[in-house]
């Protein structure tokens, strides 16, 4: 279990990483879909902070995703490594994405979102933007996929099985 926590840890500190490189560096609008509609329509394209920001940006979001996707990939190698059955894997993922989306919603949706002022920070023609106060804004999104993991992580268990020669 403390594997799964350490790669749980692993996962959502790429996902910060992920997302500071996105907002603070490459600083492209398409980044906002996320976002409330109105701090999407606000938000305007702004020029590097730094030459080399973009870059620097790019390259932290690919070693972040490769991050994201290793912590996944580890804990199925590890399974496999210390004879997993299904279900020993399935809560290994189950777990991991649980807490990521437990963190995403009171960390990135509710502190980030609405009571810092981290996106205002480098978009500030949002400031004022009723978005920043609509905790929940993404309820609905947030449901289907806290419905859709557990067989995400009954996929990744089968693939992880496959993969070790265990079915």
């Amino acid at each position: 279990m403390l594997l799964t926590l350490l790669l749980t840890l692993v996962f959502i500190l790429s996902v910060c990483l992920l997302l500071y490189a996105a907002v603070a560096m490459i600083q492209d609008r398409r980044f906002f879909t996320t976002a409330p509609k109105d701090i999407q329509a606000a938000a305007i394209e702004h020029q590097e902070r730094f030459p080399g920001a973009h870059v620097l940006g790019w390259k932290l979001a690919i070693i972040s995703l490769f991050a994201m996707v290793g912590a996944f990939v580890y804990g199925g190698w590890d399974g496999v490594k210390n004879d997993f059955s299904f279900w020993q894997h399935w809560l290994r993922f189950a777990v991991m994405l649980y807490l990521w989306k437990v963190f995403d919603i009171v960390c990135l949706d509710w502190l980030l979102l609405t009571k810092s002022h981290f996106f205002q920070h480098y978009y500030p023609e949002t400031e004022g933007c009723a978005g920043y106060h609509s905790f929940g804004f993404n309820r609905k999104e947030q449901m289907i996929r806290l419905a859709v993991f557990p067989f995400a992580a009954a996929l990744m268990a089968l693939i992880a099985m496959w993969f070790g020669g265990q079915l």
